[in-house]
């Protein structure tokens, strides 16, 4: 049941990605900020990716908590970012770092090589105002060797890849370099945002992307995703 769960996660993520392959390339946008709602699509962009994916509500998240699996994690060897190929072409010429860049930004101004040459991201990790997208990461919610140690290592490379270029889930987000870089790897037991006020959504997005994919949590990440689900206000 729990690899039959993950497969349709899967499944549905490469669906996604094959029908955004189909849609021709923006050359410029004015993406939906995180903190606006997003605008109507132009003829010529994917609507689908207007918008940032919501995460489930607090009281859904503790459901989706509680049902995660809580175990020890071991550092499972072979580990390689090679092994979830990022960042994969969505459609014309647009990968998805540039997608997300596009969607989490105001004022996008992209060349025809669907690159971001202006605008302004807000990074919610920090609080940051960022106006070069030179400065900005698109951070994997929950990191690709956190998803390797908590199950991923048993997936196959098309689910992997997948995973890593998902759009349809709370999983990937434009944020500040050095918030990104700082979190490498941990989990909410060894790191959580800079901004207090980020702990809801980051929690809710986490416990969405663990429980869609199967992935286990170990008991230090669940205490801590508890706690910042506290800071919601429901």
């Amino acid at each position: 049941m729990t690899r039959h769960l993950r497969r349709t996660a899967l499944l549905t993520a490469v669906s996604a990605l094959a029908g955004l392959a189909l849609t021709a390339a923006p050359t410029t946008a004015t993406a939906a900020g995180p903190h606006t709602p997003a605008r109507q699509a132009l003829p010529n962009q994917a609507p689908s990716l207007r918008e940032l994916p919501e995460p489930p509500d607090a009281v859904k998240a503790r459901e989706l908590l509680a049902d995660l699996v809580v175990a020890d994690e071991d550092d499972v060897p072979g580990y390689s970012r090679a092994k979830f190929p990022h960042w994969i072409t969505q459609y014309g010429t647009c990968d998805t770092r540039e997608v997300v860049l596009q969607r989490d930004g105001q004022d996008v101004v992209q060349d025809d090589q669907c690159r971001s040459v202006s605008g302004t991201w807000y990074s919610e990790y920090d609080g940051l105002t960022i106006d070069s997208a030179s400065r900005i990461d698109i951070d994997h919610v929950v990191p690709l060797k956190e998803a390797w140690r908590s199950g991923a290592s048993e997936w196959t490379t098309p689910e992997r890849r997948a995973f890593a270029n998902d759009l349809d889930h709370s999983q990937l987000i434009a944020v500040s370099a050095g918030s990104n870089r700082a979190k490498g790897d941990k989990d909410p037991g060894n790191w959580k945002p800079p901004l207090q006020s980020n702990w809801c959504t980051y929690s809710r997005a986490w416990i969405s992307v663990k429980a869609t994919y199967q992935l286990t949590a170990n008991p230090a990440e669940a205490a801590a995703l508890s706690e910042m689900l506290d800071t919601c206000t429901v």
